[in-house]
Order: structure tokens, then sequence, then C-alpha cells
């Protein structure tokens, strides 16, 4: 898929990998609908860093556990471009409880967590469908984790959402073949201030160095990585769907105890 002139939604895209895909994508001459639910002020610094390469954008705060928000981010691109070409589920959401301690997560817990990284990730997709399904193509890549292959991560809740987000990608690429494509990506431990400011700098840093000595290419991802990874399936894999495809420089190879998206 030749992405210049199209369009993606990216969702969660005013920071992050959801930040950085949206410039990549824009740099590539594809129009972007940037969406947040809470950073007003990071989703206008992301558009105007989208605009510096000559595309449309589209700003939309909305909130992907709600399936009328999804319905109407859908249908506010289709009304400015006719189109939508791309699909990139990105947001998501945590909350970082260590593995051990049960009584931290509550029923509430999960399904707050579920209803953004899983369920929101399955209504984008259905709000989606129609205007791929009418083009005859369409992309699909969910933003998933290690944790979900690891069962490691900032708590179970989260690596249980990511590990269901997966699953929902086979099932998603069977159903909605030939038409539109559906992949995922499993990024480990993501340099940026998602996981500072949810570990705290002193254990980033510990956790940081500690993953690069580990890792066969002693690196950890960035979002810079990871959104290019997004790219490839987005337009330079047409035979490809229903894949996960890891990055975390190795480290799953060496089995690291300590992964976390």
């Amino acid at each position: 898929m030749d992405i210049e002139g199209g369009v993606a939604i990216i969702t969660g895209s005013s920071s992050g990998v959801g930040a950085a895909c949206a410039r990549l994508f824009a740099e590539r001459g594809c129009n972007v609908v940037i969406n947040y639910a809470n950073n007003e002020a990071g989703a206008q610094k992301t558009e105007a860093a989208c605009q510096a390469f000559n595309v449309e954008t589209l700003l939309v705060k909305a909130d992907v556990a709600d399936d009328t928000d999804c319905q109407q981010m859908a249908s506010a691109a289709r009304k400015k471009w006719g189109r939508i070409d791309a699909l990139v589920n990105n947001a998501g959401t945590t909350k970082f409880c260590a593995h051990d301690q049960l009584d931290g997560l509550s029923k509430q817990d999960f399904l707050d967590i579920y209803s953004v990284n899983t369920v929101g990730a399955f209504q984008m997709v259905r709000a989606v469908e129609p205007a791929m399904r009418k083009a005859g193509c369409g992309s699909i890549v969910n933003v998933a984790s290690i944790a979900a292959v690891t069962g490691v991560g900032s708590s179970i809740a989260y690596a249980a959402s990511k590990g269901a987000l997966i699953t929902m990608t086979l099932s998603l690429a069977r159903a909605l073949g030939p038409e539109i494509r559906v992949n995922a990506v499993c990024p480990g431990f993501i340099q940026g201030e998602w996981l500072e400011k949810g570990l705290g700098r002193q254990a980033y840093e510990k956790m940081k160095s500690g993953l690069e000595q580990a890792a066969p290419l002693g690196v950890t991802a960035t979002a810079d990585t990871v959104s290019e990874a997004i790219l490839y399936f987005i337009s330079g894999a047409d035979i490809i769907t229903g894949e996960t495809l890891i990055l975390d420089g190795g480290l799953h190879l060496s089995g690291a105890p300590l992964i976390r998206r």
C-alpha cells in the first residue's frame, strides 16, 4: 500500500509511539488523524509537526473505550477525506502493579485496562471497516507489547489485555481479508516519558541499562524504531497479515526476566 496521499487514523497520538507514527506517516505524505483523550497540548504539538510536511491533519479528542467516540472519529475522517486507508491502534493504558501483589488489582482495574487496550482496538477496527471494505484495501496495526508474549509487564492486567489483543489480531486477519490486512507489533521496553513516569527515574534507568546489557543487539526500543516497524506493516508488507513482530533488540531470546512496554 502506498500511503502517499492516503489517510491514517493513529489513536493515542499525542505522545510516544503514536506521535512518532503520525510524524513518520506525514513525512511520507500521508494525511493523519491525530487522536488524544486528555493530552491536548501534546496532540497540538504532534499536529504542528505533521503539518510541517504539508499534509492535512484532523485533531480529534476521543476515548477509544467509548464506541460512540470511535464511530465519530471514523466518520470525521470519512467526511474530510472520503477515505480511510490505515489504522494504528496505539492508544493504551495500564496500572503499574507488581505481579505478586494480587490485591493491587481490582476488577475495575481489569475492566478499565481491557476497555482501552483490547475493546477499544476492536471498536476502532469496526468503525473503519466499512470505508476500507468499500475501497477494497486497508491496513491495520495493533500495538501490543512483549508483555503479551512473556507475561511480564507493568501489571498482570496489562499483560493479559495485550495477549488478548494478539489473539484478536489473528481473528480479525481471518475475518477481514482479503481487503484488509491486520498485524501487530510487540515492543519491549520503550525509552521515553511513559515508562519513566510509571517506574520512577531511578528504576527506569536501572532497568534500561540492564535490558540493554542483556539484549543480543544491545539496544532497547524507541518511539521512532517502533513507528518504523508499524510503517512497514502498513506500506511495505502487502502479502502479510495476522503476524506479530517482536521489537526488543532480541531480548526475548535471552530469557531476561524484566521486560515492560
